[in-house]
């Protein structure tokens, strides 16, 4: 590898992020965790441009995106969700992954090389009842991995999304126990799955050993994948 390469991962601060950031961080990498969470090495919103902007400006040169900074959002039928929540949701899931991959793509296509790994869900393609804002947030997240995977495809910039089904994570912590009953019982497995597990495929799509995967969306999902 030579130099060692040098990653940003939103939402580093705890769960997934935070799984993720320490996975790269052993395979070398220097890891720059942005979150809103105190213990993040950069603390920004992921919703505001400017604060992307900003923190841009700080890291310099990255060669890895990690886009990871999520909320469940409401937990009730869609006709219940006020604005606030429906667009709260949208703007930290979607938003925000859009205000990312804006400030790194310029700097990793003009030095021809980047990995790009944006969160998205089960939920995307499955759509999970009574969370209908989260949901359609990771729906969004699917469709812009395919279409940037596919603007830079031939850039030396790789763009894939992982699809977990329910992880333990403190996000999911929050979630009620009758939701989390079910998510769990449409997973093959029986189990819900670990962020060490997520953080290992994280790993390898941030790698050089990922090479011909672009604008992917993998599943990791102890089997309940649909399509």
């Amino acid at each position: 590898m030579g130099m060692s390469r040098t990653a940003v991962v939103t939402g580093g601060a705890s769960g997934l992020g935070r799984a993720s950031a320490e996975r790269l961080a052993r395979d070398g990498v220097d890891v720059v965790t942005l979150d809103i969470a105190a213990g993040a090495d950069i603390i920004a919103d992921v919703r505001d441009p400017a604060a992307v902007g900003a923190a841009a400006q700080r890291t310099g040169p990255v060669d890895i995106l990690v886009n990871s900074a999520g909320i469940v959002g409401p937990n009730k039928p869609l006709w219940e969700i006020t604005d606030e929540e429906w667009a709260v949701t949208f703007a930290v899931s979607v938003q925000g992954t859009f205000n990312l991959c804006r400030a790194f793509v310029p700097g990793m296509r003009e030095r021809g090389w980047g990995r790009i790994v944006n969160f998205a869900s089960m939920a995307g393609k499955d759509g999970n009842p009574n969370l209908s804002a989260y949901s359609a947030a990771k729906g969004a997240v699917i469709a812009l991995t395919k279409s940037l995977g596919k603007e830079l495809a031939t850039s030396g910039v790789l763009v894939n999304a992982v699809a977990p089904a329910v992880i333990e994570t403190p996000m999911n912590a929050q979630t009620s126990p009758e939701v989390l009953a079910h998510l769990t019982s449409l997973i093959p497995m029986h189990r819900l799955g670990r962020a060490e597990e997520v953080a290992e495929l994280v790993a390898w799509l941030a790698s050089g050993k990922c090479s011909f995967s672009t604008g992917a969306v993998y599943d990791i999902s102890g089997g309940r994948a649909t399509y």
